[in-house]
C-alpha cells in the first residue's frame, strides 16, 4: 500500500489525475488531507499550516521530559562537543532513534535544526 498526496491550484486537474490513476490502480480517496506521517495539516483563509504537536509530545513523553521547564535556547550556547569527551553508551540505538525523530521534527521546526545537527 502506498499513500499519495495530490496538491495543486487547479481542482479540475486534480480530479482528472485521480480519474486517470483510478483507471490504472485500485484507489481509495480519503478526501482532504488532515494528518500525514505525523504531520497535522490545517487550512484557513490565510493558507495551510503544518504541525507536529502530537509527534513532539510523544518524543518529550518517551524521553521522560514531559514535566521539564522550557528553555529559550535548545542547546547551551558555549558547549564544545568532541569525540574524546564523555563516555560511550552501552546501547546507542535509543540515542540514534531519538536523533532520527528530532531530525524529522525539524520539518516543521526549522529553529531546532542547528541544535539537532550539533
Amino acid at each position: 500500500m502506498d499513500d499519495v498526496i495530490l496538491a495543486g491550484n487547479n481542482l479540475q486537474d486534480i480530479e482528472n489525475t485521480k480519474l486517470f490513476l483510478s483507471r490504472q490502480f485500485k484507489l481509495k480517496d480519503l478526501g482532504q488531507l488532515k494528518y500525514f506521517l505525523g504531520i497535522k495539516v490545517a487550512r484557513s483563509r490565510n493558507g495551510i499550516s503544518l504541525s507536529q504537536r502530537k509527534y513532539t509530545l510523544d518524543i518529550v513523553n518517551d524521553t521522560g521530559f514531559l514535566g521539564a521547564k522550557p528553555s529559550r535556547f535548545p542547546l547551551d550556547q558555549n558547549v564544545s562537543l568532541t569525540q574524546s569527551n564523555g563516555k560511550f553508551l552501552e546501547d546507542g540505538s535509543a540515542y540514534r532513534r531519538l536523533v532520527g525523530r528530532l531530525i524529522y521534527l525539524t520539518i516543521t521546526r526549522p529553529d531546532l535544526t542547528y541544535a539537532v545537527h550539533i
